[in-house]
This record gives C-alpha cells, sequence and structure tokens, in this order.
C-alpha cells in the first residue's frame, strides 16, 4: 500500500482503472486512453507498463494469485478437495472488490470465442499455482486434465458468485463441492488409466528411440571407402 499523501503506483492504477471500467462498459468500448485517464497516467506510462488490455488483465490475476498465495498456510492433512476449497475460497475473498468488472469480464468471454480462448490460457497459469497451494501435482497428462478440468469448474463457480449475495457464499460453495467432487471422479480414472498406460507407452517409446538410434547409425556399406 502506498504511504499517505504518495502518488498510486501507475501498474496498480492502471490495473484498478480497467477492472472498474469492466463494470461500467462492454470490454470492446474500453479505450486505451480512458484507462490511462481513469488511471490519472498519460498513455505514454500506459504504453511503457503495458502493451494491451490482454496484459492488464494477465497482471490482475498475477495479483489476485500473490494474495492468496501469500496468505497459504502450508497444505495439511485434509482431504485434497478440501485443501483446494479452502484455497479458493481465499481466492474468492481476494475477488470480492472486483465483481462487478470481473462479470463483465466474463460477459466478454461468452461473447467472443478468441477472448474465452486467451482468458482460459491465462486461468490455466493461476489454476496451476492454486493446485500447487493446496498441495496437489499439476505436471504431466493427468495434471494437465486437472488444470483444464479446474478452469471449467471456476467459470461455473463464478457464474453462481456473481449473483450470490450471501456473505456465507453458500451457493456459490455448494457449487465448488460440487464441481471439484465431479472433477475428483474423473481425474481418479485419469489416473488408473495413466497407470496402465504408462508401461505400454514406456516400450513404445524405447522402441522408437532404438529405430532412430539404428537409422542414424551408417550402413556397413556405406562406411566401406569407395562405396
Amino acid at each position: 500500500m502506498a504511504a499517505s499523501g504518495s502518488k498510486p503506483d501507475p501498474k496498480d492504477a492502471i490495473v484498478n482503472a480497467l477492472i472498474e471500467l469492466a463494470g461500467e462498459r462492454h470490454w470492446e468500448d474500453i479505450p486505451l486512453a480512458d484507462v490511462a485517464t481513469r488511471a490519472n497516467v498519460t498513455l505514454s506510462t500506459f504504453r511503457d507498463l503495458f502493451p494491451s488490455k490482454g496484459a492488464v488483465l494477465a497482471a490482475f490475476l498475477r495479483k489476485i494469485d500473490k494474495i492468496v498465495l501469500d496468505g497459504a498456510p502450508a497444505p495439511g492433512d485434509e482431504p485434497a478437495k478440501e485443501r483446494l476449497i479452502a484455497v479458493l475460497r481465499r481466492r474468492l475473498d481476494a475477488l470480492a472488490p472486483y465483481k462487478v468488472g470481473l462479470e463483465g469480464i466474463h460477459e466478454w468471454a461468452r461473447r467472443d470465442p478468441f477472448a474465452a480462448v486467451a482468458l482460459n490460457k491465462l486461468m490455466i497459469n493461476s489454476m496451476r499455482f492454486m493446485l500447487e497451494a493446496a498441495g496437489i501435482d499439476s505436471e504431466g497428462p493427468v495434471g494437465a486434465l486437472k488444470l483444464q478440468g479446474l478452469v471449467i469448474a471456476w467459470r461455473r463457480v463464478m457464474r453462481t458468485w456473481f449473483s450470490d449475495d450471501d456473505p456465507e457464499l453458500a451457493a456459490t460453495l455448494s457449487v465448488l463441492d460440487r464441481e471439484l467432487t465431479r472433477g475428483g471422479r474423473f481425474i481418479a480414472h485419469a489416473e488408473d488409466l495413466n497407470r496402465l498406460t504408462a508401461p505400454l507407452i514406456s516400450i513404445a517409446r524405447a522402441l522408437f528411440e532404438r529405430r532412430h538410434m539404428d537409422s542414424a547409425q551408417p550402413h556397413e556399406d556405406d562406411a566401406r571407402p569407395g562405396a
């Protein structure tokens, strides 16, 4: 937080300005100049700090990630789902001041498939750290399934959260619990399949590498002088 009387950090000012404007207008109707004006910075300063509105949105998500991770205790002995619920509940608390703007951004992603793809990529990066904060592995093929599944589940949770005015977030947390239970069953099947197929994949990889090495070696006729 800036000291009393000091000038606000321009990066934070730009991030906050864009999220505010996203709650007032369609994303497509927010010029960069208006973001700069709301943030009380010059357009030149904006350009020095961010190349686009998408980059500002990515900075916002990193800001939220940091808030969650800074407040995350070391994973305990609770079941993985309970640990993840605790992490994501902290994420909802961190997002609460920006709720109106975030709803506008999610509506933009629903209107624009390219926006949906870009936002999905940003959310996968965020959710990787949420899983790690909960002590859940996010690497490898099964980790990729966990990440994409969690992003899809989070999108459904957010849709409920936008209209949930209960301070305890009962409806939102109910959806979160249901989505994580469903996702957990799917991941369990994927992990079983991965265990069954891993030996076959290892054999196939070894055969491919051996064949590649054999093809790279010169034949006897090719090695003979004058051949």
